[in-house]
């Protein structure tokens, strides 16, 4: 079993994290992002937390058909909401992503990654008062088994053939080996819940540290502290109140002004406005997510690699992330994992602006015509401005594209995933696995550049169950590779997750690759009068 230690800042983490890795990790963390008074979401840690006061956080990303079955959490007000009220099984270390005790206690796999033991707490309880067992945590991945829940986490679960308690352990049964098994169960809809959820799944009672005291969907939440959570190293305020302000407007207004100490989704544009503000700080955590140009491999004249390059030679990425992220991204490579995962790839050549190989390709290729491009900033928060830019690197390779600019209504229906050249974004997942399994797998529901490989396919599954850190980072560094020579994604940059908050707001962790301290910005922050 894995041995785990208490860090200084409170974390708990794998004993084998000695103190010169701790210092490195935090040392990072501090350092500030460039940008005036913008600073990476962790450089408040440092202070000692203060308990009591009301936080009050500001969220876009709130419906009036939210509910409150984990099963079918999407968007941030409830990603918010199950870390407030509920646990999971596992936690990911807000440095360097791999997986935490919480739960669960340790884990251990078997030779092949296909069976797992899992370690459980016997000290905790739920909001009602009842004892948690093993039973729940059964019952509660059973559920989100079951397709006829709509979970979605379905898709993370598929491999599982059996999940029992033998002695009081929790043991997982897979179809094949998985090494990041402990990383899924971190998954923010697995909330363990009394029986699973079967009884009332929109109950919101959990392990959490805040019980859920009232809830309007679309409008607000509001929570109180759990006077018997099984935690000493969260839950720091007495009370959260989650405020639905889905209008960009409404939220710069309710933090400048005080009536809130926390709000997400910030547009790069909106900053200077902000940082005028007295009292408010910009705060940026690196993301997953990436703004992105596909190509289907198997349609005309996308079909044709050389083209392809010619394509991906032609794309300033500069010029996007300065003119459309307004610097609050990374470059990106051309295939869709950077440093925020475990085991990236760290020495594959960057693909730059080039025109000259860009015209090379494009000669190669016999392709003499536009390239028609369908965008709209339904894909991603200037695409359409996005697009003009590469129009204008692409024209100096003797590019010429096409901009179409399609109805936002409708995009994800009608042109992504349709067509075969157009923009589009996705979000970060927890591992190299499922960010590839989602849209690089042969058999891929959502494989939106039809890239089909055999022998791609094959790395995929050898490196799903490697336990050997060493052979696993050679193979994703051969996957990226392959996706970024002979793939159909364009992947200019990456984006960061854009916060603010107020000066009197402390302890918001930058959680690596994720928004909003990945979803635990409740617990984990506290307020200074």
């Amino acid at each position: 079993m894995t041995d785990y230690t208490k860090r200084p800042d409170g974390l708990i983490v794998p004993a084998s994290i000695n103190r010169r890795g701790f210092l490195a990790g935090t040392a990072a963390l501090g350092l500030a992002a460039g940008f005036g008074a913008t600073m990476t979401a962790g450089e408040a840690r440092a202070d000692e937390p203060k308990r009591g006061g009301h936080l009050k956080l500001g969220l876009k990303g709130g419906a009036a058909t939210d509910v409150l079955d984990p099963a079918t959490y999407t968007a941030s007000v409830l990603f918010v909401i199950g870390r407030l009220w509920g646990d999971t099984l596992v936690e990911t270390d807000p440095q360097t992503g791999s997986a935490l005790p919480s739960i669960a206690t340790s884990w251990e796999p078997s030779a092949d990654a296909s069976v797992w033991t899992f370690k459980i707490r016997d000290d905790v309880s739920f909001h009602d008062g009842k004892k948690m067992t093993v039973g729940d945590i059964i019952a509660t991945l059973k559920r989100h088994s079951d397709e006829g829940a709509k979970s979605g986490a379905l898709g993370l679960m598929k491999s599982i053939k059996g999940i029992e308690d033998k002695a009081g352990d929790l043991v997982i049964t897979l179809t094949e080996g998985n090494a990041d098994l402990p990383l899924l169960f971190s998954d923010y809809h697995l909330v363990i819940q009394p029986n699973g959820g079967l009884d009332d799944p929109a109950a919101a009672i959990g392990t959490g540290p805040y019980k859920l005291t009232s809830f309007e969907a679309g409008v607000r939440a509001t929570f109180e502290k759990n006077a018997a959570d099984w935690r000493s190293d969260r839950g720091y305020v007495d009370s959260v109140e989650i405020i639905v302000m889905n209008d960009a407007t409404a939220r710069i207004a309710a933090l400048s002004s005080g009536q809130v100490h926390f709000i997400n989704n910030i547009d790069p544009k909106t900053v200077p406005l902000l940082k005028r503000a007295p009292k408010v700080e910009i705060l940026r955590s690196a993301g997953k997510g990436f703004y992105s140009f596909l190509m289907h491999c198997d349609t005309a004249p996308f079909d044709n690699n050389d083209l392809r390059l010619a394509l991906k030679y032609a794309i300033d990425r500069e010029a996007i992330l300065d003119r459309v992220l307004g610097g609050f991204g990374t470059i990106g490579n051309d295939y869709p994992v950077n440093g925020n995962y475990a085991l990236a790839p760290t020495d594959i050549e960057q693909r730059a602006y080039d025109p000259d190989k860009a015209a090379f390709h494009f000669k190669k290729s016999g392709h003499d015509r536009p390239v028609l491009l369908r965008t709209s900033d339904a894909a991603f928060s200037g695409a359409v401005d996005a697009a003009v830019i590469y129009q204008e690197s692409a024209k100096k390779a003797g590019i010429e594209l096409e901009i179409r600019r399609e109805p936002e209504d409708g995009y994800w229906t009608n042109v992504w995933n349709v067509q075969p050249f157009c923009a589009s974004y996705w979000g970060g997942r927890p591992t190299q696995d499922s960010r590839y399994s989602t849209s690089y797998l042969s058999t891929a529901e959502w494989n939106d550049t039809r890239f089909k490989r055999e022998d791609f396919d094959k790395l995929l599954l050898q490196a799903r169950s490697e336990l050997d850190e060493t052979k696993r980072r050679e193979l994703y560094r051969t996957m990226a590779l392959i996706v970024r020579d002979e793939g159909g994604l364009i992947l200019p940059v990456f984006n960061d997750y854009v916060m603010a908050a107020s000066t009197s707001l402390k302890g918001v962790i930058n959680d690596i690759g994720n928004d909003m301290s990945n979803g635990y910005i409740g617990s984990r922050a506290w307020l200074e009068a």
